[in-house]
Order: C-alpha cells, then structure tokens, then sequence
C-alpha cells in the first residue's frame, strides 16, 4: 500500500511526500483500509491547484494512533468517478460534497446530490427550493415537513418525515440554508488573529474545540511545540466546555419529558461552570482563551483553585440531580428504547463522538490520536451500548465524570516549581510552504478535524473544516425510524447536533 503515515497530532507533511494514485489504485486501497473497523475516514476534499484537481483522503488508524494520507490527481475537466460510497457508505458525505463543489459525479453513488448549497457551487441552477427529497406514493402515506424556520433560537434545516399514521417509515434532514463561507474566509484572510476568531465561529457551541483545532493545525505548520502549562490549560477549557454543554444537554432532555426539577438544576449548574469559563477570560463560552502559540489569559495559581472550587460543587450537585433522574421511573420509561441506533448502524453511518460511544463504538480523538496534554496521560472512554436515548443521555453523565477528572488532574501541577508561564499569541507565525497540516481534537459532539494547505511561499492555499455533526446527522435518521412522530424533538436533544456546524 501507498499512503504516508501520520504519526502525530497535530502533523504536517510536505505535499511531495503525500503519494498520487491513479483513481483505481486510489479507489482499492481506500476501500481495504475501511474494511478494517477500526479505521474511518476523518476526511476526503479536493484542492483546485495548478489547473488540476488533486483530492486528498485522511483515514485515522484508531488502533495505530496514526493518519494514513495519500491522494490523486484528475483534470478540472473531469466529469465522473466511480462512487465509493457502495463499499463503504460513510463515504457519502464526502463524494455529495465534492459533487457540489466541482461538478463532478461519482456514478453509483445511491443518490448524487448536494450535500449543501454553498454560494461557489458548481451548478449554480440547483437550489435548496427544489431539493429532491426522496417521497414515496401511496394513499396510506403522508409527509410532515419541519422548518426550515424553527421556533425559538434553532437554526434552520429542513425535516422531512415519511410517516405511516403516527409512525415515522423515514425522515430526510436537510441543511444548508446558511452556508457561511468559513474555510473560503480563513484562506483569504491575511492575518493569523483575524483567522483565530474566525475558527472560534465556526460552531458557537464549540469554540474552544474548533479554536484549539485550528491553532494546533497552525502551530504544526510553524514548527511550534506548545509548553506542557500550556497544553493543560487548553484541555482544562475544553473539558469545561465539556462539561458545560453535557449538563446543558442534561437539561434539555428533562424539559422534554417534563421534569422541571432537573431542567431547572441542571441549566442553573451550566450556568456556574460557563460564568467561571467568564472568570478566566473574559468570555462565558471561551472564546479569546486559545489562540495558536500562546495564550493571553494564562492560568493563574487563583483561578486554578477557583476552577478546583467551582467544579467541586457543580459535579457534587450534578450527580444528585442525576442520581434522581436516572431512577425516576417515568424518565426511563420514555429514555428506554426510544431513538434506538445499534451498533451496526453506527459504524455503518460513520458516527463519531458520543453518539458513537452510546452504541458501543469506543470512538475518541482523546484516546486514539492524542493531542496536547493528553499524550501523557492513559485516557480511556466511557461506552454504552444500547443506543437509545437513555444512552444517550446517560454518556452526558459519564461524560462530566471523566471530564472532571482530567481537570483535577492537570491542576495538580499547577503553581508547583518549573510548571513554568505560558507564552503570548505569535500572530506572526511563518508557515512551511507546500505542506499539509493536519488537526484532530475531540469536541464534546466528538471528532473535529482541521486541514490546511500552504503554497510554495507558505500562505494558505485551503482551509478544510470538518464537524463532527456532519458524520452524525444520519443517526438521527436513524434513530426516529419504526417511532412515533412525537419521539423526534427527545431523539434530537439527545443527539444536539450543529447545524451551522454543517453548513460551513
């Protein structure tokens, strides 16, 4: 086999070391690496350069801890490949989002259309308006669109349920209403700081994860190594973000069952773990706290202890308010055996993150490509194996859990003798020319990943972007499939996916 072999992350790779395949070569390679189970793919994009296309594949070895990384190069004219979405159909969001993007078909593909409607699409005749949802014909049938204006402060996608009586046959989801630019916007933008906050807006929910992903992906290709006090300081804020979000989520499932108590406690313990992410930088949801090369808000010795004391009482009266749910018998009649994905179904629509971990697949950047402080450390996931919404939910729990113990460990170190002081941002980074710099992180809804590429005078040819929800959407398809149409709005809190987390 050709590929180059990742053995770090974040890792850069000078282009002329990343093997070219002819597409068949390319195609039987690809397809007997993803029959192993513990491969995946974390990303397949193409780059318009020299008047060709090259496309680039990522597959994560999460039994070798490395990235497998090769690719190949067609004309800009090209106008088909074969689909390799029939041998492995995680593949399908890639290959629809290559279709969008250059034109191209890959026959075979089970159904060749947009996985977005960016505005530099190719076909600029297609549009969202007359998106082909799949329909079925029969007077026993009736459909039920949702969106793709929500109530309340949801973004917009478009829900499309196939429904025999009150039982759902099969729902289509359907983003891109709010295509944002981002990747286009990072490569044209001219300065690093500019670039940062860009990668904190990626997903609002998730700026800590997305920003730490772009600054290791730039750090990479500036040759920097980020000192161990800083490295724990940015796991810290991504555990808390953890941590926020996952009693968030927590709360959320109880209003839809209708148990006050534990909305109410757990969006007021949210509420203390974010105003303390406040106290540290200046910003409930983290942004300005990760920047590439430093950092302007180091930990101090007082607000280490102020997170040790804050966390404390937040985990203490969590797990009494979880205690009370998870043995509360009209919870678990509506979390048990609701939204079931099994296993098979999991690894078969590429799931990542906790939706993956509640259906056995112990998929976790932390724990199969290390990054940061995490490459000392002997990170082991939690997993559930059900697959329902009690599952689910009870992840968030063992989520915290974990999460909490990370952070009370890498506090430990700090204020002792040589944990040393982390450095300010470098905005002036330089960046290796002709290189690929690749990023994993894991953010609370699972795998981030962040490409960049640089030209021969090491400015950004292309920024790639890849949230986690994007692998997951077809779960939630899943999930509703054989339930009751009253099942969904419990299915879709306890997978929260992105959708502006999409629609990049």
């Amino acid at each position: 086999m050709e590929f180059f072999r990742l053995k770090n992350n974040p890792g850069a790779v000078n282009l002329s070391d990343i093997p070219v395949l002819e597409y068949e070569a390319f195609a039987e390679q690809t397809i007997a690496l993803l029959r192993k189970k513990e491969h995946h793919v974390t990303d397949y994009f193409t780059v318009l350069t020299g008047g060709k296309i090259r496309f680039f594949i990522l597959i994560a070895g999460d039994d070798t801890h490395t990235v497998y990384i090769y690719s190949h190069v067609q004309e800009k004219e090209l106008k088909s490949l074969a689909s390799l979405t029939a041998h492995h159909y995680p593949m399908h969001i890639f290959e629809r989002e290559i279709f969008e993007e250059k034109g191209i078909m890959f026959t075979g593909h089970p159904w060749m259309k947009p996985l977005r409607y960016p505005y530099e699409r190719a076909d600029k005749n297609a549009a969202i308006s007359t998106y082909p949802f799949y329909s079925i014909e029969s007077e026993e049938l009736h459909e039920v669109g949702v969106g793709p204006v929500h109530a309340g402060v949801i973004e917009p996608g478009h829900f499309r349920f196939i429904c025999h009586g009150e039982n759902v046959l099969h729902l289509e989801i359907q983003l891109g209403y709010q295509h944002r630019g981002i990747s286009a916007l990072l490569t044209e933008s001219r300065g690093m700081l500019h670039r940062a906050l860009l990668s904190e807006c990626i997903a609002g929910d998730t700026a800590v994860g997305h920003a730490l992903a772009f600054s290791q992906a730039a750090e990479a290709l500036g040759s920097f190594v980020p000192p161990s006090a800083l490295q724990a300081e940015r796991i810290i804020a991504l555990e808390m973000e953890r941590i926020a979000v996952h009693i968030g989520d927590t709360a959320a499932l109880c209003g839809d069952v209708g148990y006050q108590l534990g909305q109410a406690a757990c969006e007021a313990l949210r509420t203390i773990v974010i105003n303390t992410t406040q106290d540290w930088c200046g910003n409930r949801f983290g942004k300005g706290l990760v920047r590439p090369g430093g950092t302007n808000f180091p930990l101090s010795v007082e607000m280490a202890g102020n997170i040790r004391e804050k966390l404390n009482d937040v985990i203490r009266r969590y797990k009494n308010v979880t205690d009370l749910i998870y043995n509360n018998s009209g919870i678990l009649s509506r979390f048990e055996n609701t939204g079931t994905v099994s296993a098979v179904q999991a690894r078969n629509a590429g799931a990542v993150g906790v939706a993956a971990r509640a259906s056995g697949m112990k998929r976790d950047v932390r724990a199969s490509h290390p990054f940061q402080a995490y490459t000392a450390m002997q990170y082991s996931p939690s997993s559930l194996d059900t697959g329902d919404v009690l599952a689910r939910g009870y992840m968030r729990k063992l989520e915290v859990d974990l999460s909490f113990s990370v952070i009370m460990n890498l506090l430990d170190g700090f204020g002792e003798p040589g944990s040393g002081v982390s450095p300010k941002p470098d905005y002036r980074m330089k960046f290796k020319p002709d290189t690929l710099a690749v990023s994993l992180t894991e953010g609370w809804r699972g795998e981030i990943s962040h490409c960049i590429l640089t030209d021969e005078k090491g400015e950004l040819l292309s920024a790639r972007i890849k949230d986690p929800s994007v692998h997951n959407w077809t779960m939630l398809a899943l999930a509703v499939r054989g339930a009751e149409i009253s099942d969904f709005p419990l299915c879709n809190k306890s997978f929260n996916l992105s959708y502006c987390g999409h629609d990049l």
